[in-house]
């Protein structure tokens, strides 16, 4: 059930026996990425799953399943402006939410741009420990946030979400937790992918979607691309479906020279995914850190053969689903793109394999496991 945000006053008390649960949700602000699609998924997921449960989302933007996806790129000035007062609203001594935390069950901090209120239970997503692991594929001041959050937030949170075992067992060791305190969920893929049909083109083509960013390894996936015989690069072009993000002009500069092959999409809506995804004959990504790897579920959900990095999550992820490969190799990434680009068979039976893995990334699975972890707290 999805009620309406009635204010900060926490005068709309929960009813008998109701499970009231307030989420961040600044991610919807946000250009796409990863944490906006969780949240985006995971609050309507919440809403059908919840029964006489209820949530409700701050800054309130309306009931879930009718927040558009791309309404933060579409109405930028608006998306803006709030972005600004919630800024400053962070700035107060008394965190702003303490009004929201009188009224709800459960507060579920999504992301380190707000302060959770002190007056309440609190949960919170744990979706990597990359500023930690790898803090030089992040800006200094994202950085610096992310480590304010967990002092200030996952370190005292009454239960706290990771999206994976390789996640939990990261934030556990680094943020010295309690692993009571931190129940493994994994998301979901939306349906869309598990049914796609494959976007038509004139050549076939192995594909990427992130952000162009260092950590999302793409000059070496570029340099694997330049390895595979000439007769490959004839059969298959390399697509590139994703915004560009921080710190990776090169490759940027790279691509928009034009490499033989290449074909550069930028930014692709969330309502074109599964199409692209589905039409690939090999889907690569070759990422030195996730916390989960959502592109790669969303191949193997779509049946398409992946390969991907032997690091961080994505062999748990991924499993026979995929060929793992060592991030650092161009050469060895060259090779298993070879592999399986030469092989229909291989391709099929490691793209049944996948389909088969990604069945238990399910929103609806995703949400339950969630909502058992809020009435424990309540």
């Amino acid at each position: 059930m999805f009620r309406a945000f009635s204010g900060l006053n926490g005068e709309d008390g929960g009813l008998m026996g109701e499970t009231r649960v307030c989420i961040d949700a600044t991610p919807l602000l946000l250009r796409s990425a990863g944490v906006k699609t969780y949240v985006y998924y995971w609050t309507e997921a919440l809403r059908l799953e919840g029964g006489a449960n209820s949530i409700e989302l701050f800054p309130m933007l309306a009931p879930p399943g009718e927040v558009v996806h791309e309404q933060s790129v579409l109405n930028r000035p608006a998306t803006m402006a709030r972005l600004a007062w919630l800024h400053l609203a962070n700035t107060l001594p008394v965190p702003l939410l303490n009004g929201v935390g009188a009224g709800v069950s459960v507060f579920h901090a999504s992301h380190q741009l707000l302060r959770p209120p002190t007056n309440t239970r609190v949960t919170a997503t744990i979706y990597d420990m990359t500023c930690w692991l790898v803090p030089q594929f992040h800006s200094p001041a994202n950085v610096r946030m992310a480590k304010k959050f967990a002092a200030s937030v996952m370190r005292r949170a009454d239960g706290l979400i990771a999206i994976s075992e390789s996640t939990k067992n990261d934030a556990v060791r680094i943020l010295k937790l309690d692993p009571r305190r931190v129940t493994v969920i994994y998301p979901g893929v939306a349906e869309s992918f598990f049914c796609a049909q494959p976007l038509q083109r004139a050549k076939p083509y192995i594909l990427f979607v992130g952000t162009i960013e260092p950590r999302k390894n793409v000059a070496t996936l570029l340099d694997a691309y330049e390895r595979l015989r000439p007769e490959l690069r004839e059969a298959f072009d390399l697509v590139l479906a994703g915004s560009p993000g921080w710190g990776d002009p090169s490759v940027l500069a790279r691509i928009r020279q034009g490499i033989r092959g290449v074909d550069y999409l930028g930014y692709v809506p969330e309502e074109r995914l599964p199409a692209l995804t589905a039409g690939a004959s090999v889907f690569v990504y070759p990422s030195v850190y996730e916390g989960f790897g959502l592109p790669v579920a969303q191949a193997m959900a779509a049946g398409i053969p992946v390969v991907t990095s032997a690091v961080s999550s994505l062999p748990e992820i991924a499993g026979a689903g995929a060929v793992a490969v060592d991030p650092g190799s161009p050469a060895e990434l060259a090779s298993a793109m070879a592999q399986l680009l030469e092989s229909d068979s291989l391709r099929e039976s490691l793209g049944a394999n996948g389909r088969s893995i990604a069945q238990q990334y399910r929103w609806d699975c995703c949400a339950r496991k969630s909502w058992e972890l809020f009435r424990s707290l309540v």
